[in-house]
């Protein structure tokens, strides 16, 4: 075996987004495409020769041919060893939980987490530092600073090796070692969850409960985590089978997508309990019988009942929120005296904030919940998370979240999302709004008043670093808010995101149709934005 040095030249698009790099599997079949991007990677970074890495994704087309390539470019570029997923499989939580336990310097996730896969769809890649977390944005800038210069790449000459069980492998001067992908992340969970109480809850005739995987990487993780490990009935966990398309669906856990899900918990005689889970397993859906938990309202539910987890019971030392998700954590964090962080989007930003300490539990409106435990978001986690309340409270999902409206107030909050707009057209939605700024405040729009206007900028607290432009606020007297920004994780044209929010105290109120409860200032949005005349739409692609 030899190291070969491919010279190549740049190409202009590989700039990092909120999630990584994120293309076409056609544009990552380009000759040097993904070894470029690569080897920035590695020319960015100081020290990691010798060292440790983790390396898998979530199972999707390319999965298998990058993990290949990335093992011989790490051997030549002179990692030490690196621990792979069998069968390429390694979920984005349990890549943080291996880099963690196992003190490696980094990781790279392959997924392009809830956008479809397969040979015309989606492929993704990004980098994890030693923290278990994403790069923050200095290393993903001094990235695609190494990918716009780039002239030359290292391989080594070898034989892929078989990732199909566990095992140890030398490649070149590297060891390679094939590791069991539920294992870590399994006995993490243990140490944060009382499975004892979550198995007397599943096994009590009463209750029943319905996983769907989506044909994505949490498969054998809930396979082995609730049917195994937690005694649910076999086939509780539906859609378990990793798929390289999964399946012909779009791995994204929400009412549109996860439709398999949404059709069993509300039918007749549903289960009491579901949730699902996206491509790459950081984000989670769930759902009561015939009711749906909002990510936002769940985030909010999993502070206020924290003290009921034992991995939580020593308290909290303060929570954080993405800008778009709903304030209704703020409230809980205010009445239990916590530190309430507004971050950008991206988990990227709740990384200093878990590491200092300050914050225990963080969540994105976007399906996205996590904590300490590890420096991603995680679906799995949230999953067991609302087990372990529901054991401890034996109350119906609906009824635990209406209690938690009676005691706090309702945020009544949708999003509505444009997918594939022009991104020309969607800039200049933005632009024209972000002019109108200095003159909203004040203004009214029927019984609602303009309070604030901005766009929204975040100064990290442990760092300082300052990150601008990370979406339009218009926030009103009553507690009202609209937001817009553009997304970072589509691949094609532009996603306009929209997020409409509505505070109620009167329990009276609880009772109403979201979408109806928020016309007004969806109306109001629309107005303001030109949302119709930018994206040439009649209506959202989605909405949640």
């Amino acid at each position: 075996m030899s190291i070969r040095t491919v010279k190549t030249t740049p190409f202009a698009d590989q700039k990092p987004g909120t999630s990584g790099l994120r293309k076409a599997v056609t544009v990552f079949e380009q000759p040097n495409y993904l070894e470029n991007f690569v080897q920035s990677v590695f020319d960015s970074l100081d020290g990691y020769q010798g060292q440790t890495i983790v390396l898998g994704g979530d199972g999707r087309f390319y999965n298998r041919t990058a993990i290949n390539t990335i093992l011989k470019m790490s051997s030549a570029n002179g990692v030490g060893k690196v621990l792979v997923g069998c069968n390429g499989i390694l979920s984005t939580p349990a890549t943080s939980c291996v880099i963690r336990e196992n003190g490696a310097f980094g990781g790279f996730i392959l997924s392009a987490s809830h956008n479809p896969g397969g040979p015309d769809g989606d492929f993704g890649i990004k980098y994890n530092i030693g923290n278990g977390g994403p790069a923050p944005e200095k290393v993903t800038e001094a990235i695609y600073a190494k990918s716009k210069q780039i002239q030359e790449y290292k391989i080594l000459e070898a034989s892929d090796i078989n990732i199909d069980r566990p095992g140890f492998f030398k490649l070149g001067l590297m060891q390679v070692e094939v590791i069991d992908s539920v294992a870590s992340y399994l006995k993490l969970m243990e140490n944060i969850f009382d499975f004892d109480q979550i198995v007397d809850l599943i096994k009590s005739n009463s209750f029943r409960l319905c996983i769907d995987s989506m044909h994505a990487v949490t498969g054998p993780y809930a396979q082995k985590i609730f049917e195994q490990r937690l005694g649910a009935p076999v086939g509780t966990v539906i859609n378990g089978v990793p798929l390289e398309d999964f399946g012909g669906g779009h791995p994204d856990p929400n009412l549109v997508y996860a439709h398999d899900l949404v059709e069993i918990l509300f039918a007749q005689n549903a289960p009491d309990f579901g949730a699902a889970s996206d491509g790459d397993g950081d984000r989670n859906m769930i759902l009561g019988r015939n009711f749906f938990v909002t990510p936002s309202d769940s985030l909010a539910l999993l502070t206020a009942n924290a003290q009921l987890v034992p991995g939580y019971k020593a308290g909290l030392s303060g929570v954080a929120r993405s800008m778009p998700t709903s304030m209704a954590v703020d409230r809980v964090a205010k009445r239990l005296n916590l530190p309430c962080y507004e971050t950008p989007t991206g988990w990227k930003f709740f990384g200093n904030l878990l590491d200092d300490s300050r914050a225990t539990l963080c969540g994105e409106e976007s399906f996205g919940t996590g904590s300490n435990h590890i420096r991603e978001k995680d679906g799995l986690w949230a999953v067991l998370f609302w087990l372990n309340i529901l054991a401890v409270r034996r109350e119906s999902v609906e009824a635990i979240v209406r209690q938690h409206w009676s005691e706090y107030g309702r945020n009544y909050y949708s999003r509505h999302d444009y997918e594939e707009v022009s991104s020309d057209r969607a800039n200049e939605l933005v632009n024209n709004l972000r002019l109108q700024l200095p003159s909203l405040p004040g203004q009214k729009y029927g019984s609602y008043q303009v309070e604030y206007a901005d766009d929204f900028s975040y100064t990290d607290p442990v760092d300082h670093s300052v990150t601008n432009n990370q979406g339009i606020r218009i926030g009103f007297s009553d507690g009202s808010r609209i937001v817009l920004r553009l997304s970072g994780t589509g691949t094609k044209g532009a996603t306009l995101r929209v997020y409409i929010e509505s505070y109620e105290v009167d329990s009276s109120k609880h009772n109403l149709d979201t979408q109806k409860a928020l016309a007004t200032l969806i109306d109001i949005a629309q107005d303001l934005a030109k949302i119709t005349y930018y994206t040439e739409r009649q209506a959202p692609t989605v909405i949640t």
